[in-house]
This record gives C-alpha cells, sequence and structure tokens, in this order.
C-alpha cells in the first residue's frame, strides 16, 4: 500500500511542477490582464494582434472588449474555457489554420458588438429568418482589418 501512495504522491507532484513549469514558460499569469500582449503570447495570434494594432479599434477597445463578456462571472467563465482550449491547441498543435472562431466565441462578440454600437443597431430590424446572421458577416475584418 505504501508503494502506492508513493507513486501517486510522486504522480501528483510530477503533474503539479509540469503544470507551474507550463504556467510560467507560457506566460499564463498575462492572460489574467487586459494586456492585448497577453495574447499574443501565443506566436499565431501575432496576425490578429498585429491587425488590431492597424485597425479602428485599436483606440476603443482591446481583446477582451471584443472577445469576453462584460459581466464578472462571464468574462471569467470565457477567460476559463478558452484558456484551457487554447493551452490544450496550441500545446497539441491541434488548431485550424488560419485561426476560426468558435460558436461560443460568435455569440459573444455578438453580443459586444451589439453593445457597443446599440445607438446604431437599435435602428435596424431583423427578419425572424434571418435569426443567426452575425454584424462580421458583413463586417468581418473589424478589429482585424488587414
Amino acid at each position: 500500500m505504501k508503494v502506492l501512495q508513493l507513486a501517486l504522491v510522486g504522480l501528483l507532484g510530477a503533474l503539479v511542477t509540469l503544470g507551474v513549469y507550463t504556467l510560467v514558460y507560457a506566460e499564463g499569469l498575462s492572460y489574467l490582464s487586459n494586456d492585448p500582449a497577453g495574447c499574443v503570447n501565443c506566436h499565431v495570434m501575432r496576425p490578429e494582434f498585429e491587425a488590431w494594432g492597424n485597425s479602428s479599434h485599436k483606440a476603443a477597445a482591446v481583446c477582451n472588449d471584443c472577445h469576453t463578456p462584460h459581466t464578472f462571472l462571464g468574462k471569467w467563465t470565457v477567460k476559463g474555457i478558452n484558456g484551457w482550449n487554447h493551452s490544450f491547441a496550441f500545446t497539441t498543435g491541434r488548431y485550424p489554420d488560419p485561426i476560426r472562431i468558435r460558436p461560443l466565441n460568435a455569440r459573444v462578440v455578438q453580443a459586444n458588438c451589439v453593445a457597443c454600437h446599440e445607438t446604431a443597431v437599435s435602428r435596424m430590424t431583423i427578419e425572424p429568418a434571418a435569426e443567426g446572421v452575425f454584424c462580421v458577416r458583413c463586417h468581418g475584418n473589424v478589429g482585424h482589418e488587414r
């Protein structure tokens, strides 16, 4: 029984050590900030970061303003989900090239477009059949103009 306990403690220690090393190596704490430079820790995000830097939205919004909900719980839930997904995808190299937004994130971006541009979109009417039409359908390069 002691051998099993030692093995489990050793395994747990190795996992914690690997986790801490990965967090430090990947500058994981930077993802807790609102600084767009944290999003570019992973080299695959550089084109999006540079495109944002050339866009009109640079003066008005950072990554979190568009890509996370504006409520405390919503923001940290989405950051947690995305943090896990991104770290897994980038560590294993299993992500689409070019990067594609997932449905959850597309809904978050849409809600933020509408919230920030409420005055303009409040005059618009969308037919029920057009449900699922997102702002980025027509404004696809907004925020990441190339």
